[in-house]
Order: C-alpha cells, then structure tokens, then sequence
C-alpha cells in the first residue's frame, strides 16, 4: 500500500475515499487520481472528484450521509418505492419541508422527556396525500435517530406495504384479530435504520369494529413502550368513522390537505369533530402537488 493509499484509511473512522473504494464504486487508481488534484489544488476530496468527473453529487451525499449516520438511499435502489421522496432526495425542497414538520412535532408533541407517543395522520378525502405524509415523515424522524413505527391503521385499503416493499400476509388486522402476535407483524426496514412498519394485514369485513375494539388501544401503548415516534396512516375520514377510532387513541394528529382540491367545509368538519372527541390537532400539512 503506497503513501496516497495510505491517506485514505487513515484517521477515526473511514474517510469519503476509503468508502467508496470498500463500496466498490471507485478504483484505487481513480482514488489515486482524486488524492493527486486534491494535494496539488489545496480542494476537498469531493470536490477533486467532481472536477475529474469520477463521482457525481449523489455519490457524495452518499457517502457523507454514511459518514455522519444519516441514511438514504441511491436512485437505483428498488428496495423501497420512490414515492418516499424521503429515503431518496432527503435534501429536496419536500423533504426539507418535512424535516420543518419534523421540529414543530418534536416541540408540539413528541416531547422526548415524555416517551413514546403517537400520531394520526388524517385527511378528508382520497387523493390528497395523507399516506405520502405519513411515511415520509415517518423517514425523517428515523433519520433523526429516533426509533419510528410507522402503522398503516387504513384496513380498507392500505397501501404502506406496497410503499416500503413487504409482505402484508400479517398486521394489525391479524393482532386486532387476535390471529398473530405483535412482534410477528412488525417489519424493520432494512435499508432505512430505526424504522420499522406495522402494515394493515388482510383486508377484513369489519374494519371500524376491530379498530373500535380495546385491543387496539392497548396496542397504541405498548407501541409507544417500544418506539419513541408512532405515526398512524388512516383512512379518508369522510367516506368512513375509522379515523376516529384511531384519533381517539393516538389523542394526537395532523390534517392533511391537498391544495385546490380538499373542501375546506371538510376540514373544517373534521378539525371540529377531533376537537369534539378529545384528539389534539396539532397541527396541518398543505399538501401543494
């Protein structure tokens, strides 16, 4: 190993070099090559890379955020859907946004001195990007470090598993039914650290009677025992009362609108109706696509 290769494992922990290389995304001639323009213009190793055009800016977001234990994944990755803008593009304007959201919860509701705690994510209608807000957010408080569930509570028609790529075979229907275990229906995702998924389960026949049961308000507890940050996808709340059953026992939520398309009148109604039966609306997300 001569003195450039040397550089590049040298120091507390691997540097932006050492990883590639160990990533097999850079040769170590072409590290090399970086390590020679980087001495020789006084530039940071990223920097010198751009320039010769052997990495581009996501493989230096990459590589940084493995640096600094911020998690997110490649364009190419199909382990998750790209609707979770989140775990791909986390420094896109959207995500920056919700990383805002992300802070005024933390102050609102999540206190961390309280413990766990839960969170509906609710909107009138289909269509206006409640389950979009629900996993993304779900992502960045992981990537805060937080330990997340994220729960499709939406027994009609969930879509979370399909998002994040897992098997919905078991879930909260089968717990509610008392068909499986809570820790058999849990899935950490792999590729996203200090996240993991509660997915609905199999569509049953009497979705609001099982979420109206005692179980499920014992299940909110115990999940806030184990996870410091539960969100709850739920269904349009104006097409069925599911939504409340859940509101009732997170005690928290946010509305999700989508902007020229959500009926204030419906919102309205249902910021009233939450408020009614003792849920903190704490707060509300205009969704602008």
């Amino acid at each position: 190993m001569n003195a450039m290769t040397e550089q590049l494992h040298s120091g507390a922990g691997p540097s932006i070099g050492a990883i590639l290389i160990d990533s097999g995304r850079l040769t170590i001639d072409a590290a090399e090559r970086i390590l020679r323009l980087q001495q020789e213009q006084g530039m940071r190793f990223g920097d010198a890379a751009l320039q010769l055009g052997l990495l581009d800016e996501d493989d230096i977001q990459q590589v940084l955020s493995r640096q600094y234990d911020y998690t997110y994944l490649m364009p190419d990755d199909d382990s998750i859907g790209k609707e979770v803008v989140a775990a791909f593009k986390p420094f896109s304007p959207v995500v920056e946004q919700l990383r805002v959201l992300r802070s005024q919860l933390l102050l609102r509701w999540f206190d961390v001195d309280a413990g766990g705690r839960a969170l509906a994510v609710l909107s009138p209608d289909a269509g206006e990007g409640r389950s979009f807000v629900a996993a993304n957010l779900a992502v960045v408080f992981s990537q805060l470090g937080q330990r997340t569930l994220l729960v499709d509570a939406d027994l009609r028609r969930p879509c979370q598993h399909r998002l994040f790529r897992i098997s919905d075979k078991l879930g909260l229907s089968s717990i509610l039914a008392g068909r499986a275990e809570m820790a058999e229906c849990i899935s950490r995702i792999p590729r996203l650290k200090d996240l993991s998924l509660l997915p609905a389960g199999a569509v049953p026949p009497n979705p609001q009677e099982l979420l109206s049961r005692p179980q499920f308000g014992a299940l909110i507890g115990t999940l806030c025992g184990h996870y410091d940050v539960v969100i709850v996808d739920t269904p349009p709340a104006a097409r069925t009362a599911d939504h409340q059953a859940v509101a009732s026992r997170t005690r928290g939520a946010i509305v999700v609108a989508r902007r020229h398309r959500s009926s204030a009148q419906r919102l309205q109604a249902l910021v009233r109706s939450l408020q009614d039966g003792g849920t903190v609306v704490v707060g509300s997300v205009l969704n602008q696509g």
